[in-house]
């Protein structure tokens, strides 16, 4: 009987200690995945489609927010800095009407530059840039979007475009980007779904933007 007793016991204790090791295995899995998630890499979803043909509705993109420098979650103060977004980064930021939004526009021009608009075509510092990325889907000319500036990016700052320049609403619309609320720089979409798809289900899938690499 007390032999039995002991066996009990152990089992027992076996038992405590291996549902000890799946909990400590979980949370070291959880912490772990937050820490990638808040200063390495994020996942994010295209809802709208003012980074066409670039970025499609569906894309699904990873970010990397250590590029950038090493953030404080929150405040966005950078503890370490490595480099600042540069011109033709496609770059994910807090939308600044509504920090609680994520929007993803292209860097068009950084601290010290003199962005002008004239007629859809832009200059950088006098310079006509040729983007073949860039699309136009309106052949009318509306003043605020296809006649802007001269203005000059202010210090810590970003202007930024979508792709479909007809059809982004952006920094010709809401000013600048503070480079803290710069999340990180998209670099490859890894799921695209085609939600508007009205043929097979095996067609949902946009297999051929898988894994490409973004530019």
């Amino acid at each position: 009987m007390k032999q039995n007793k002991e066996t009990e016991k152990r089992v027992i204790k076996k038992k405590k200690s291996s549902l000890r090791e799946n909990i400590e295995a979980i949370l070291v899995a959880v912490v772990l995945a937050l820490f990638i998630r808040t200063f390495v890499v994020q996942a994010f979803k295209i809802p709208s489609g003012s980074m066409k043909d670039t970025l499609l509705i569906g894309d699904h993109i990873l970010v990397n927010k250590f590029i950038y420098g090493i953030k404080l979650p929150f405040i966005g103060t950078t503890l370490v800095s490595i480099k600042d977004p540069q011109p033709e980064d496609i770059v994910v930021f807090e939308y600044p009407d509504d920090p609680s939004k994520d929007f993803i526009k292209r860097v068009i021009g950084v601290a010290g530059d003199r962005i002008e608009i004239r007629d859809k075509k832009v200059y950088v510092n006098n310079k006509l840039l040729d983007q073949d990325f860039a699309i136009f889907t309106d052949n009318r000319s509306i003043q605020s979007r296809d006649d802007f500036g001269p203005v000059t990016v202010p210090k810590d700052s970003l202007f930024v475009m979508g792709d479909n320049r007809d059809n982004s609403h952006d920094s010709r619309f809401w000013g600048f980007v503070k480079l803290k609320a710069v999340k990180g720089k998209a670099f490859i979409i890894y799921w695209s779904w085609n939600g508007e798809n009205q043929n097979s289900i095996l067609e949902y899938v946009r297999w051929s933007r898988m894994g490409q690499l973004l530019k």
